[in-house]
């Protein structure tokens, strides 16, 4: 396991004690009943991670900070994806199909979003026209052509399925970087830009020159 947080992986260990005066009622009551936080992509202060809480409807989501040093448990997305429960719902059947197929590619790769949530938590998050979110780990630079081919591997599937590109400057979406846009958006901590190539980036953010 990684020892530094990282986006989209579900923190346990935040209280309601620990959210700002001014945070919403309905996230006071989701971290005293023991719901985990989810990892974002923001700069925080040292000894702290950049974490969301997740309410029951799409419009709770609640952007704040947890201390480092009060995480008990920490989940990755790949952890998610070791055991699947019996396909049901679209989403989670996409899941069951696509899993050997990304298993096979050798990546590290995981599920994120509702369907990441509720494997973590058994809370029913998903329900029939829920998406399936999914991250693959690409450390080394991805082809557009071979990003075309892994996306035709979910036409057909019983949901629709979004995958973000984790490259080591940030996060890409598959459908962009698959498609003929001479730039993508590219989000890392310090927000969203437009660049030509996630992978090649210098020291301060901007894009190298070859």
């Amino acid at each position: 396991m990684h020892d530094t947080p990282r986006p989209h992986d579900l923190l346990w260990g935040m209280t309601p004690a620990q959210l700002p005066a001014d945070a919403p009622d309905w996230a006071r009551r989701v971290l005293a009943a023991g719901q985990p936080v989810v990892v974002r992509r923001a700069r925080v202060a040292l000894g702290e991670v950049a974490v969301g809480v997740r309410g029951a409807s799409r419009d709770q989501r609640y952007a704040t900070s947890m201390a480092l040093g009060h995480v008990l448990r920490c989940v990755s997305p790949e952890q998610l994806v070791q055991r699947l429960p019996t396909a049901g719902l679209p989403a989670l059947h996409a899941l069951e199909l696509v899993k050997p197929m990304l298993d096979a590619m050798g990546y590290g790769w995981g599920v994120t979003g509702s369907v990441g949530y509720q494997l973590a938590t058994g809370l029913p998050t998903v329900n029939t026209d829920s998406d399936l979110d999914l991250l693959l780990r690409v450390p080394e630079p991805l082809s557009r052509e071979a990003a075309a081919e892994l996306l035709a591997l979910f036409d057909g599937a019983p949901s629709r399925i979004d995958m973000q590109l984790e490259t080591p400057n940030g996060a890409i979406a598959l459908r962009e970087w698959a498609g003929q846009t001479a730039r993508v958006l590219l989000k890392c901590a310090t927000g969203a830009r437009l660049v030509a190539d996630p992978w090649r980036l210098a020291s301060d953010g901007t894009e190298r020159v070859a």
